[in-house]
């Protein structure tokens, strides 16, 4: 268990705020909203013992930097916008249990699994067809 501190505090609020998993320099700026003079070593620091402690859970994409979230949060999957490169989470209904017992071959169970769905974010796919966003559209 570490000490709280300002640091902490910051790095905390960003990963309780976020939408998806956060790559490390993401949450380093986002973090810096609070803490001003926080250093990057300081957040690999603090994510270590988040880490350790089981409240951080490290989210690794194919080709990508290590992301980090909140471990209390319950299953679930990612996507990944090709265009913002933002990670966003994915609720509903683990397409995993339908697996068991009907495709997978005869006495297999799945342990675990992850799931990433590429594609673009509805805030990118606006901006790439041309049509103004519900923000844009109320100003």
């Amino acid at each position: 268990m570490q000490r709280k501190t300002r640091q902490r505090s910051a790095v905390m609020r960003v990963l309780e705020g976020a939408q998806g998993p956060l790559s490390i320099e993401e949450l380093h700026r986002l973090a810096r909203d609070w803490e001003p003079l926080l250093g990057l070593t300081t957040v690999y620091r603090h994510l270590k013992n988040l880490i350790q402690d089981g409240e951080v859970s490290e989210v690794h994409l194919p080709d990508q930097a290590t992301r980090v979230e909140l471990t209390r949060k319950r299953h679930h999957h990612h996507f990944y916008c090709n265009s913002c490169h933002r990670v966003f989470d994915v609720e509903g209904t683990c397409p995993a249990a339908a697996l068991d017992g009907a495709t997978l071959p005869s006495g297999f169970s799945v342990a675990r699994h992850e799931l990433t769905l590429y594609g673009l974010c509805s805030s990118c796919r606006q901006l790439l067809s041309g049509v103004p966003s519900m923000a844009t559209r109320s100003q």
